[in-house]
């Protein structure tokens, strides 16, 4: 008995999920080997076996009969779930547009790099120094032109709900405005 691979696209997130349907308990190895993976799977329990008994985030079941409504449901429950235990954290593809919760905005190289930088130590401060010295690796950096690019790079990165803060005698930290406290 194959595996099936669904490729849903929960609302309210950008990125698809594969989930696995499997049988069980016919396909409890195939189950086990796609767990210890975090793969996630939905398995279609057999009207007289009885369902799984792990707690497994990635993991959801149904007894069959089930309707392919009741399947879709259980699925996008799955993938909705693992979406919200997903860190959410931008990226920067090799044509430099920085990518942040299914939205895109294109950089200059040098903001690349820069962005970079921020997203390996995404929420964490990153000093003047690191940034200076990742924007222009071949050689020396002057701190009025690194403003000029952190300014240009904080313009273009506000659409996508990022914004870059200045840590007093620290450094700069890259975060998700949803996540900065409240000014009161």
């Amino acid at each position: 008995m194959a595996a099936t691979r669904l490729r849903l696209v929960p609302t309210g997130t950008a990125a698809a999920a594969d989930v696995v349907v499997l049988h069980w308990p016919e396909q409890a190895d195939r189950a086990a080997e796609l767990a210890r993976s975090g793969t996630p799977r939905l398995l279609l329990v057999a009207h007289d076996a009885d369902p799984p008994n792990a707690i497994d985030p990635t993991e959801e079941w149904i007894r069959l009969p089930a309707d392919e409504r009741d399947v879709a449901a259980r699925t996008l429950r799955l993938t909705t779930r693992l979406g919200s235990l997903a860190p959410d954290k931008p990226d920067v593809d090799h044509s430099g547009r920085i990518m942040y919760r299914g939205e895109w905005v294109a950089l200059s190289p040098t903001e690349a790099r820069l962005a970079l930088t921020f997203i390996r130590s995404f929420g964490a401060v990153v000093t003047e120094a690191d940034l200076g010295r990742s924007a222009w690796p071949d050689g020396p950096w002057a701190a009025n032109a690194l403003r000029v690019h952190l300014t240009r790079l904080r313009h273009r990165i506000a659409p996508l709900g990022l914004e870059i803060r200045r840590i007093r005698s620290q450094g700069l930290i890259l975060q998700d405005r949803r996540d900065l406290p409240l000014e009161g």
